[in-house]
């Protein structure tokens, strides 16, 4: 058996994975690709855990009819979920909800620089000006969440010490938090966006979501309203994103996610004073890899013991069903 990563793993953590095998009395290769790597070494590999962000021959992998497991090492699916894995018998997890913390971290960041103006008061420190304008309130205000797994959830929780109303749409609307005052169905995005003066994106990418913010959506929004896209990139319209910042339909918002990254420089969002832009960094995080390490651990034990792995993912949405999420929690 051949275990293939492409994640930054240090020698420990291969270390943590074979004693794991080990532990569980499989014999196994583990392979450190890297990028450098994986596109040969995953096309005879049993087990892949990674995220390649080099160009990967998922046809001729899943056509030599090997691979028996997908474990993401990103909660975004759409580096791996292309039209072949997607047709395949090969199950796919994800890390889903692993960087939550971080994730929510980051979005208050975005979120309270936008709505306090700091973009306009950082501008005016490099010029040692003194300057005073409007900001608005995060506490009372009424937040959107779009995408309610591991990120979505766990930014509810950050949120709602910040006596905010808390809104949420979700292909699988259930297990509402009591601090969550509604939760939607994702078809019930419209009806939702008049009522929210902020918008926190959250979903997966797939066919369904790709620019499903787009300018009508943009408009269905209060005038003066936030967004800010944890999520990805292509989830808007980066067009209509600039239109609408101009305008003033929205009054500010936050992208750590961009169509294409880097940001290319005739974009025109860099151009806009009331957006803050971040390198897609939301999920940094000091023990990243520790934990994604003991996650992948935790669902090869699983795997090997004939049990669902956590955050196996319904392969055409790109999420996990909520019967198999890590924020269940599940034994």
């Amino acid at each position: 058996m051949k275990i293939v990563l492409c994640y930054p793993v240090e020698d420990r953590h291969v270390a943590q994975i074979r004693t794991t095998l080990q532990q569980a009395g499989v014999q196994a290769e583990v392979v450190d690709a890297g990028q450098e790597r994986i596109a040969e070494q995953l096309l005879d590999a049993d087990i892949y855990c990674g995220h390649a962000k080099v160009p990967v021959p998922w046809p001729e992998v899943v056509a030599a009819g090997k691979l028996k497991w997908i474990q993401s090492s990103a909660a975004g699916m759409d580096h791996c979920l292309v039209p072949e894995v997607i047709a395949s018998s090969i199950p796919v997890s994800s890390a889903s909800g692993i960087l939550a913390d971080q994730v929510a971290d980051h979005t208050m960041a975005l979120l309270c620089g936008s709505m306090r103006s700091l973009p306009v008061f950082f501008r005016a420190q490099q010029k040692k000006e003194f300057i005073r304008r409007p900001t608005r309130d995060l506490h009372g205000s009424r937040v959107g969440i779009v995408g309610f797994g591991g990120n979505g959830r766990r930014l509810a929780e950050v949120l709602s010490p910040f006596k905010t109303r808390l809104f949420a749409t979700d292909c699988f609307p259930e297990d509402k938090p009591e601090y969550v005052e509604e939760l939607l169905g994702a078809e019930e995005l419209d009806s939702l966006l008049p009522r929210v003066d902020v918008l926190i994106l959250a979903a997966p990418l797939n066919d369904e979501t790709r620019g499903m913010i787009d300018g009508r959506r943009l408009n269905l929004m209060p005038r003066g309203s936030f967004l800010v896209n944890m999520a990805r990139g292509p989830l808007v319209v980066e067009e209509d994103l600039a239109d609408a910042l101009e305008s003033g339909q929205l009054a500010g918002a936050g992208i750590d996610v961009t169509e294409v990254e880097p940001l290319a420089p005739e974009s025109r969002l860099w151009e806009q004073p009331n957006l803050i832009i971040t390198p897609h960094v939301g999920g940094q995080k000091s023990s990243r890899l520790d934990d994604m390490t003991d996650f992948f651990c935790l669902n090869l034990d699983r795997w090997f013991r004939g049990e669902t792995p956590r955050n196996l993912v319904e392969k055409k949405l790109g999420f996990p069903l909520p019967e198999h999420a890590n924020w269940k929690k599940a034994p």
